[in-house]
């Protein structure tokens, strides 16, 4: 009897030391694919714990699904600006269509006159205007190539109802949605206007990402700071975000979150994920909405108001912040980040502040002194405008942009003297 126990307690032992070196050994073998996929996606170590939640969460990341972003990415136009990290680049896109080429051009200048990291292009435009694009960017000088690289597109909607998608407001705008179905290998983006000018780094804007809480999908600036003269408030017949609603000129997006999420709406009480929803919204609102695309953004987030982000004023400067008299408070204190010409006011003459801003931008030459081939000039030009509001709140313009320029000058110095 003795002998038996004897041999059950040592078969006992060797059963629970075979259970521990199996649980050892998986433990092992998932820790080592943890690190093999953090190695893949170019994630430090220390981020193993979490290596899914920082792929959602870090702007930029471009390859979640699948290897080969990057190159598919810059197989287009790519500077020496393609052998940076892709966290440390800014992704911007912009759509082009019509008479545009030359005020899309002046945009992108101003976001690499005043960047100081990497930047990548995505230029929505019709066929006709490609090679206007490309001579165009590539012919600007070598060290300023180095600090972009870029890629044009071709303008692309559902096949189904491509038509009714590119009438809708103007000419190509709606394509904006369909950028995260369209750039699917990319995790982030910034959706600029045609008529946007930067006067201060697109990496400062591209930092709001950060400021996102897990519900946060998309950013964007109120359409009005003054509810006496908004319109959505006013003449909407459709919702829209919060008191003012929205405008969609300068737009954030994280697009790994836009499309896995479901989005509540007024048509089913089933949620629908944003290829989905897109065009039931048009069906049933567009014989009520003014603005396009735009409307169809104010009624989804006016539905999920917890998924955006709205950043102030100053970020998305337009002629209603001073055409009445000063209105964005935010502008008054820290200056203007970034100038909206809506409206078509870098072309006529109604705000010549505005268009003071855009011909100094675009005049520039590359290479130039800023403070006196950019700075001087405008406010010798701005001068003569204060004969209007927009005018008179024109040093607005002018604050940020004295200091974004002087960092441009500073670090210049500080590579001649390095």
């Amino acid at each position: 009897m003795r002998c038996y126990l004897h041999a059950f307690l040592l078969c006992t032992v060797l059963t629970l030391f075979s259970l521990l070196y199996v649980v050892s050994q998986l433990a092992s073998s998932l820790e080592d694919g943890d690190e093999r996929v953090v190695r893949e996606r170019g994630l430090p170590d220390s981020s193993r714990h979490d290596a899914g939640s920082l792929l959602r969460k870090s702007p930029g990341l471009v390859g979640l699904r699948g290897g080969g972003g990057d190159q598919e990415l810059d197989r287009e136009r790519s500077g020496p600006a393609a052998r940076g990290h892709a966290d440390e680049r800014s992704h911007l896109a912009v759509v082009a269509c019509g008479p545009r080429l030359e005020e899309t051009l002046t945009m992108l200048k101003s976001a690499v006159l005043f960047s100081k990291k990497p930047l990548h292009f995505y230029i929505f435009a019709e066929d006709v205007l490609h090679d206007g694009f490309r001579n165009a960017l590539e012919s600007w000088p070598r060290t300023v190539r180095t600090r972009f690289n870029f890629t044009v597109h071709p303008i692309t909607f559902p096949k189904e109802n491509a038509k009714e998608w590119k009438k809708l407001f103007k000419p190509c705008a709606s394509q904006r949605l369909f950028l995260p179905l369209i750039l699917k290998e990319l995790d982030s983006l910034i959706y600029v206007d045609t008529d946007i000018l930067f006067l201060r780094p697109v990496e400062d804007i591209w930092a709001l990402l950060s400021q996102f809480n897990s519900s946060h999908l998309a950013a964007m600036a109120p359409e009005h700071e003054e509810p006496r003269i908004g319109w959505y408030n006013r003449f909407a017949r459709h919702p829209y975000y919060g008191k003012t609603g929205v405008n969609s000129g300068v737009m954030l997006m994280n697009m790994t979150r836009l499309r896995e999420k479901f989005f509540k709406n007024d048509m089913t009480p089933v949620t629908l994920q944003w290829e989905e929803i897109l065009m039931p919204l048009l069906q049933k609102y567009k014989l009520n909405i003014t603005w396009g695309d735009q409307d169809l953004l104010n009624i989804i987030f006016h539905h999920n108001p917890e998924s955006l982000f709205v950043f102030p004023c100053q970020w998305n400067y337009r002629p209603d912040h001073c055409i009445y008299g000063s209105n964005c408070q935010p502008a008054e204190q820290q200056g203007v980040f970034i100038l909206h010409g809506n409206r078509g006011v870098y072309h006529d003459d109604k705000q010549p502040a505005f268009r003071a801003v855009y011909e100094a931008i675009q005049k520039f030459p590359f290479g130039g002194d800023m403070e006196a081939s950019l700075l001087r000039p405008l406010e010798a030009s701005l001068q003569s405008t204060t004969h209007t509001y927009c005018g008179r709140a024109s040093h607005l313009f002018t604050k940020r942009l004295k200091e974004s320029a002087a960092s441009v000058r500073q670090d210049a110095a500080t590579v001649q003297g390095g």
